[in-house]
């Protein structure tokens, strides 16, 4: 049972809408990023799947940046009165892909607000429903889960928020090991408009928030694994993904992204830290 206060209650049901439009550069960016050799993209082409974290970005402006970087909430997001903000998974359906040259348009409502008390302490979930739209209909439906924690204890870093216990995820048939420097850390904030200073502020990551490095962004390790399976099917439609995050990943040390396919269609995946501990999993289905 939720024991948010009424106050914070009455932000389920706002919505937000923005309108943006598929653009070339952003993509090309991207594909630098991920280190893929992909053509220079040009109008008409179908925007790969999760790369529509790339667009409607928020832009607060300067005074309105709390001292982590994020934009001081209240607006669209809730006052929940905690000062640590994580993306803890997402659910995704791509009905079709936006295209190159067409303008977009998203439709966010928050549909719940839950506080639950579990290992990491006091957690607040708030969950988001997303809908882009483009000429031709819903494109992308999205179910985005965020949870707000207490600042760590001193001594104590800070653990992952995960609503489940981590499972058995089997062998991996396909996998890349992935090295997370600062520069893709910075990189991927740039193209996301992210000011988290936990993704590139090291003596802020280490001193003020109790992690051991920088810390990688969650969506980024998704849009890796959904990277992984499109160089492993690459004329495949990636029709769902649904991804949970169990614990954090840092710039200290290499990890992997894995896969497996469980049937023609669907495949398990999913990031392992360097001692193999998971810290991901995901699973997309294909047509």
């Amino acid at each position: 049972m939720s024991k948010v206060s009424a106050n914070v209650r009455d932000w389920i049901g706002r919505e937000q809408i923005r309108d943006d439009q598929i653009t070339a550069a952003p993509l090309a960016a991207m594909s630098a990023t991920l280190d893929r050799d992909d053509a220079e993209p040009r109008d008409g082409d179908a925007l790969p799947p999760l790369w529509h974290w790339l667009f409607f970005l928020p832009r607060p402006l300067a005074r309105d940046i709390g001292p982590d970087g994020h934009p001081t909430l209240g607006g669209f997001l809730p006052p929940v009165g905690l000062p640590r903000r994580m993306w803890a998974g997402s659910r995704i359906t791509f009905d079709h892909a936006p295209r190159v040259g067409e303008p977009v348009q998203r439709v966010s409502r928050i549909v719940d607000i839950i506080e639950k008390t579990g290992a990491a302490g006091r957690l607040v979930f708030v969950t988001v429903q997303h809908e882009i739209r483009t000429p031709r209909g819903v494109a992308i439906h999205e179910i985005h889960d965020i949870v707000y924690r207490d600042a760590p204890t001193s001594g104590h870093a800070p653990q992952a928020a995960s609503a489940l216990p981590p499972t058995d995820v089997g062998v991996a048939a396909f996998s890349r090991t992935i090295t997370p420097d600062p520069v893709l850390l910075f990189r991927y904030s740039a193209l996301t408009f992210n000011g988290h200073r936990i993704h590139y502020d090291q003596p802020y990551a280490t001193a003020v928030e109790g992690y051991p490095g920088l810390v990688v962004h969650g969506p980024l390790v998704a849009t890796l694994l959904i990277d992984l399976l499109r160089r492993e099917r690459p004329d495949a439609v990636v029709r769902t993904f649904r991804f949970k995050a169990q614990r954090p990943l840092f710039d200290t040390a290499p990890f992997t992204v894995n896969g497996r396919a469980d049937s023609a269609t669907q495949f398990s995946l999913w990031a392992a830290g360097p001692n193999g501990q998971i810290a991901v999993q995901a699973t997309a289905t294909i047509a």
